[in-house]
């Protein structure tokens, strides 16, 4: 079996509050986990790392070989594909766990997509921020 996810983060302000979404479905396109959470305070690219490395950790309870990640985030796609350096301090311990967490694949790709692409798991993001300044006010 080949798992889809679809990851992004989200932040109002940058830094500011920061949350995750992502859904993971199976070859038919079946919705198996849907993931929206609020991190706190963090950047969008804390955000985006976040969001990949929760979906993964959750994709390995499926016990599959395969994988296939669809994000938005090109900084995240062109650091793990080494194309850019981890450079900021904060990113790379996040850096270190996904590329650690992508290792227990035997097969993966990542596709680039726009936010059109990326919708479910953005608006699971928006919505995880949304329910949260609701709660705040």
């Amino acid at each position: 079996m080949r798992l889809h996810i679809y990851a992004d983060g989200a932040c109002w302000g940058n830094p500011g509050p920061a949350a995750i979404g992502a859904v993971i479905k199976d070859d038919g396109q079946k919705k198996l986990v849907e993931i929206s959470e609020y991190l706190g305070r963090g950047t969008n690219n804390q955000a985006e790392y976040k969001a990949v490395i929760a979906a993964l950790k959750s994709a390995l309870k499926f016990n599959v070989d395969e994988v296939v990640l669809y994000l938005d985030s090109e900084l995240v796609i062109r650091q793990l594909s080494g194309e850019y350096k981890v450079k900021n301090a904060l990113l790379h311990p996040l850096y270190m766990e996904l590329a650690a967490l992508l290792k227990k694949f035997k097969s993966l790709s990542i596709n680039q997509v726009g936010h059109l692409g990326n919708e479910e798991a953005h608006a699971l993001a928006k919505a995880a921020l949304k329910s949260r300044a609701r709660a705040e006010d």
